[in-house]
């Protein structure tokens, strides 16, 4: 109303003023139309004041929907929806269209102009939620998150991929190959080969290979060559790289070095004697290659949050300086870490909660590491290896200091993350954890929600002490069925029964959460592998050692559980449930739009899922919608 009175009000005044100045027989418009004209005038500047205020809003608000109610939130109290709106970054209403159409409206008259109205014909104007509807076989669902990945040497990998190689022969063709499509290496001896992926258990000969191999072909001969194992606990180099490390250590604490019957090394170094090959650090320009390669197929494949489990400091760093500056095109939980002789060194890693443009960078846990590998016979079991009596594993730390490191760590306010894989290291570890959770003053497993990144291989009485303790067990469905056509050999038929037991986890906990994670680039990068080994046990070819029914099929997760486990549990294992995890009210507007129903379809077709859209603080990053 104070509006019309002020527009009468100066249609008045200029009326007066013009008729003093109006030349003699000059046409004069009725006062009728000359209010109409006002009207006309006061209303555009009116729409054009509603223009300029929405265009000072971030973003447009926007609905998407799905007309068969397919849009899956993970949130118990209504887990399916037919549409969520968007504000900005923020998930504002979830429900059906014509209800979130309606609270829309009434939300945007409150906010706009509450007492005022556009006349016919420039309604128009008038603001409208804009609305998308996926396709009908289509699906939503949370931005989808993995628990336990590393962002940078994934992308190091992909320069030189040697996953799935079936034989030796086969490595040293792509390192030729590389070699011969990359020119300054093939002009340059002295530059480094580096390369991640070779499993000796896929050859028909299952021994490590040897220095002398990479020699064997003329191209690779006199190089320096680095090559990670597909589980990066194991290094293969060649001998050039061996003359340059000169004389070795008889004994590595934590590590072994591989030599033959004379006691002369062959190249293969296991767990903590990787630490003393000389490959160079890579460079600021190569990390931001590295980085960019990742975020690219993370995005495609609908990844919206990472936890990045080991960082160095310098690697902190760099994503430090990145965040500070630019917007991290996704959320990044980082684990920090340094290698250490038992000293404590959490004074090396910055802590940083919600960090830079954007708030996407967090840093407030850290990865201690207790055994190896099972594919490298670096897990430290309780008894030996069925396989291989000689060994029972490499344990990297001893109890004693690592109970010490723990302890500080929990003093210090520190997430504690710790990579077990064998039934001994998961043992100790949570003989430490039970003992700090029974005697600190420091906060409990909710406050702080210790983790064992791995849990691969347990005991019956330790499946049940991780739930009992409110252990957070984080694990990688992919390493169940990519081991599952060795693990028995390694185990034994009884041990077995312990390992890779997914069910048996949520069956125990007394929250129910069991975060899922890839490994990645130990496995793909792709959430829906995971997705798919959990809910079937099966390779994506569709096999098992027991056939197509799954192997160990009782510990398989249901639809529901493995959906949740690569959303809302990751986020509770990051202290994020309270904004992400799930297509709820007041969270971040953090989905993924699927062309195919994964929680319905057959499991056959879970792996030719693509996805149409990867949306991330409400802004697509990937496909459209």
């Amino acid at each position: 109303m104070m509006a019309k009175k002020h527009l009468k009000s100066n249609s008045a005044v200029n009326d007066n003023a013009g008729a003093d100045k109006k030349p003699k027989g000059a046409p004069q418009l009725p006062s009728s139309s000359r209010g109409r004209s006002w009207v006309i005038v006061a209303s555009s500047l009116l729409v054009l004041g509603t223009i300029f205020a929405r265009s000072s809003h971030p973003l447009e608000d926007y609905a998407v929907c799905s007309a068969h109610r397919k849009i899956y939130t993970v949130d118990a109290t209504h887990p399916n929806v037919q549409c969520i709106v968007v504000r900005d970054t923020i998930i504002t209403d979830v429900g059906d269209l014509a209800d979130v159409k309606a609270r829309w409206g009434k939300w945007d008259a409150v906010q706009s102009f509450p007492s005022f109205k556009l006349p016919w014909p420039l309604d128009f104007w008038q603001p409208s939620l804009k609305i998308s509807f996926v396709e009908s076989h289509s699906i939503v669902v949370p931005g989808l998150a993995d628990a336990h990945a590393h962002v940078l040497q994934y992308g190091a990998a992909m320069n030189l991929d040697l996953t799935g190689c079936k034989s030796k022969q086969e490595v040293l063709k792509r390192l030729v190959d590389h070699v011969k499509s990359h020119q300054p290496i093939l002009s340059d001896p002295s530059r480094w080969i580096v390369g991640m992926g070779w499993d000796q258990n896929l050859w028909s000969d299952t021994r490590y290979p040897h220095a002398d191999d990479l020699d064997s072909e003329p191209l690779l001969k006199g190089r320096r060559i680095y090559l990670d194992r597909v589980d990066v606990h194991a290094a293969w180099v060649s001998n050039r790289v061996l003359q340059l490390m000169g004389d070795l250590p008889e004994v590595v604490a934590g590590g072994v070095i591989i030599r033959d019957a004379s006691g002369k090394p062959t190249g293969i170094f296991v767990d903590n004697a990787m630490a003393l090959i000389p490959v160079p650090a890579p460079t600021r320009t190569q990390l931001l290659e590295y980085f960019d390669r990742a975020v690219k197929d993370a995005h495609a494949v609908g990844l919206t949050h990472i936890h990045d489990a080991a960082n160095e400091p310098y690697l902190i760093e760099f994503y430090r300086q990145y965040a500070a500056t630019r917007k991290l095109p996704l959320r990044l939980y980082l684990m920090g870490n340094v290698e250490s002789n038992d000293e404590y060194w959490g004074h090396e890693i910055p802590r940083l909660i919600d960090y830079g443009v954007g708030g996407r960078l967090n840093v407030r846990s850290v990865k201690l590491f207790t055994d190896g590998a099972l594919g490298s016979f670096g897990a430290a079991l309780l008894e030996p290896y069925s396989d291989n009596p000689s060994t029972s594993g490499i344990m990297r730390v001893q109890p004693s200091a690592l109970s010490t490191l723990v302890k500080q760590f929990w003093v210090d306010g520190w997430q504690v993350n710790i990579h077990c894989i064998g039934d001994l290291a998961n043992h100790v570890v949570l003989d430490i954890f039970e003992d700090v959770l029974s005697n600190s003053e420091h906060g409990n497993a909710t406050d702080r929600r210790p983790r064992i990144e791995h849990a691969q291989v347990m005991t019956s009485e330790d499946l049940e002490r991780v739930g009992r303790l409110g252990v957070i067990p984080s694990v990688q469905p992919t390493h169940a069925t990519s081991d599952m056509w060795y693990a028995e050999q390694r185990l034994g038929p009884e041990r077995i029964r312990g390992a890779y037991a997914y069910q048996t986890l949520i069956q125990t906990s007394k929250t129910g959460v069991l975060p899922l994670g890839s490994d990645f680039p130990v496995e793909g990068i792709n959430p829906l592998l995971g997705f798919y080994a959990a809910v079937t046990r099966l390779s994506p070819s569709g096999g098992s050692p027991h056939g197509s029914q799954g192997w160990y099929s009782l510990e398989s997760l249901t639809r529901a559980q493995a959906l949740k486990g690569m959303t809302l549990d990751v986020a509770y294992a990051s202290f994020a449930e309270e904004h992400l995890g799930s297509l709820s009210i007041g969270k971040k507007a953090d989905f993924v739009v699927l062309d195919r129903d994964i929680m319905t379809v057959p499991a056959s077709e879970i792996l030719g899922t693509n996805v149409k859209a990867t949306v991330i603080d409400g802004e697509v990053v990937y496909g459209n919608l």
